[in-house]
């Protein structure tokens, strides 16, 4: 498969789409996205299929905490980002207690995707794959309000498994690794679950060894806990009870990867690289930048010591307190305490010396699964066509 490369791709104007896409979504599954890429080049009779390069393909990625959306184009073994878009929902909010999607967070989550409608069909999206996480996956309603996002928005999301959702936060993210010997270990903190994820990177595309998806994220891990008293014995008593969550959460896998964390620890050659609101957040306090700015986040190398010990300072600031520390705000002032406690369960897992920051994951993943399978789709279209045109020689 080609490598990916969003980072600083530059975003187009908006063009008025020549027809509307027959399909916005596809189904989820690989399978089938080359026999809908050739019923695409075969639906208008005698008009020549639009070249690989220019179609464009949309990825969606509903999780509990955010709507996200990308759309790109391939741009030789990379892809052009044409549009974008992302919006706090909080889908999950009150799923702990209830075991339910509210009806507020619902018509959040619908609000945001039909505004992801909306940039398909203006986008002129020849195909396109959404998703839907932990909140989905828990939820006693998730099938549900799948439904109702068909019926009111025409995306049909696919409530995908920890597994699969782990390993399109490889594929979306790997590239920037480190490079070095022996394997690597790649985290995704969400808002209902993080993964955690051994790869093998002796290939270019990594291997998956061993991986573990806890239901703990942002969100999840916050409304288990409750409220907290406004005093500092208070907020260290639940942080600590947060990294217990997690600890206990992940104490199998940490067993599982102890052989090799320890002989990679011998080495001084542990490399660690994570993708979430967390780790781009804490990367920004460590920049000392005055606002978010992707370009100075997405694939710096930042010292382990430095996300604990900024974790550690946020985990005991009150609430407004931390709404004031730039790049938090009130929007991520609830929740990053329980992205910190994730974190530091993770480095005490897989302790390295320096961590890489990825903005970038399960959308930038699900677009190169599209585009290589696309891509196989074309090879083999122009090699049929190249075989029917052949001329016929004489064998007398």
């Amino acid at each position: 498969m080609d490598t990916i490369d969003a980072g600083g791709a530059p975003i187009e104007p908006v063009q008025s789409p020549k027809a509307q896409p027959r399909d916005l979504i596809e189904p989820a599954h690989d399978t089938g996205h080359a026999a809908a890429i050739e019923a695409m080049v075969r639906a208008v009779p005698g008009v020549r299929p639009v070249p690989f390069h220019r179609l464009a393909y949309a990825a969606i990625d509903l999780g509990t905490n955010n709507c996200r959306l990308l759309i790109a184009r391939p741009s030789g073994d990379h892809f052009v980002v044409i549009d974008a878009f992302s919006r706090v929902v909080r889908l999950g909010e009150g799923l702990a207690q209830s075991g339910q999607l509210s009806e507020a967070a619902m018509d959040r989550a619908l609000a945001a995707l039909q505004i992801c409608a909306d940039k398909l069909r203006r986008r002129n999206v020849h195909l396109a794959r959404s998703v839907a996480t932990e909140a989905c996956r828990r939820a006693t309603n998730g099938a549900e309000f799948i439904e109702r996002v068909r019926r009111e928005t025409g995306i049909r999301l696919d409530i995908i498994t920890a597994q699969e959702e782990a390993r399109l936060a490889v594929l979306g993210c790997h590239i920037l690794l480190e490079h070095g010997e022996g394997p690597a270990m790649i985290f995704d903190i969400g808002g209902g679950s993080t993964e955690m994820v051994l790869v093998d990177t002796s290939d270019p595309v990594p291997r998956i060894l061993d991986w573990q998806s806890v239901p703990w994220g942002v969100v999840s891990l916050t409304e288990s806990i409750g409220d907290i008293a406004d005093s500092a014995d208070a907020r260290a008593a639940a942080y600590a009870e947060m990294r217990r969550l997690v600890r206990t959460g992940f104490a199998s896998f940490a067993e599982r990867v102890a052989t090799e964390r320890e002989g990679q620890a011998d080495q001084g050659t542990i490399r660690l690289l994570g993708t979430s609101g967390t780790v781009t957040t804490l990367a920004s306090l460590h920049l000392n930048l005055p606002h978010y700015d992707r370009s100075a986040v997405d694939g710096v190398i930042v010292p382990a010591a430095s996300m604990r010990a900024i974790s550690q300072r946020l985990a005991a600031c009150s609430f407004e307190e931390r709404i004031a520390v730039p790049c938090i705000g009130r929007e991520r002032a609830d929740l990053v305490v329980a992205g910190c406690a994730i974190l530091e369960t993770i480095l005490d897992i897989w302790p390295a010396q320096r961590l890489g920051i990825a903005d970038r994951g399960i959308r930038e993943g699900i677009l190169r699964s599209l585009m290589a399978t696309a891509s196989d789709s074309e090879k083999a279209r122009l090699a049929t066509r190249r075989r029917d045109t052949a001329p016929v020689k004489d064998i007398a």
